[in-house]
């Protein structure tokens, strides 16, 4: 009788190992599992690095058109009919309170503000220069447009904060040129006046 009750529990000790070894690789499964879960809104997504944000702003709610021309080292050039050159990105034409209309809760209302931004990707050495311009104007008064330059990484640092006044359409204004050196720094600034316009119709024409 004796030997049979050791054997019997004998069995149940040995189903017992067995059902907490099940139970153990079941739970080592659904912990590795979980750590390989992807976030399903980040799949698929690529990280739009930026090396330098350009921001050009003018009064909310103002009527007039101004856009913004940057040219690269290498004579590369970002405009509203070139929106990206491999490298630059205009990531907003703001054309005034024309079409500056955006969805939010369902509801379609009017977006206030009228700013322009450009992204640089990456950095090449030599001078870049940032132009504002004046395409559309409604009134007789000059307009003030502020322009902002910042270099992102690996600290977010101020390279130019300045304002402009445009007397009307066609006038155009380098806001500021900068240089990058070898090692990716700004090296210098100006605010010697470029045109850039003209290069950029005959460019848009070719």
């Amino acid at each position: 009788m004796r030997h049979s009750i050791y054997a019997e529990r004998d069995g149940q000790d040995a189903f017992t190992d067995l059902l907490f070894n099940a139970l153990l690789g079941f739970a080592f499964m659904f912990v590795a599992a979980f750590a390989l879960i992807r976030d399903p809104d980040n799949a698929g997504k690529i990280d739009a690095k930026a090396e330098v944000l350009i921001t050009v702003r003018w009064a909310d709610r103002h009527p007039d058109d101004v856009d913004t021309l940057v040219e690269g080292p290498n004579g590369e050039l970002v405009w509203y009919h070139n929106r990206d050159t491999g490298l630059m990105h205009l990531d907003r034409d703001d054309r005034g309170l024309f079409a500056d209309r955006i969805e939010l809760d369902g509801r379609e209302v009017s977006n206030p503000i009228n700013q322009e931004t450009v992204s640089i990707r990456a950095l090449q050495p030599g001078e870049y220069v940032v132009n504002v311009l004046h395409y559309q104007s409604n009134y007789p008064a000059p307009l003030p447009v502020t322009v902002k330059v910042e270099k992102l990484n690996p600290t977010v640092s101020l390279v130019f904060y300045g304002t402009r006044e445009l007397e009307g359409v066609g006038d155009e204004q380098t806001a500021v040129r900068f240089t990058i050196d070898a090692e990716g720094n700004v090296s210098g600034t100006t605010e010697l006046q470029k045109k850039l316009l003209t290069r950029a119709v005959e460019a848009s024409k070719s």
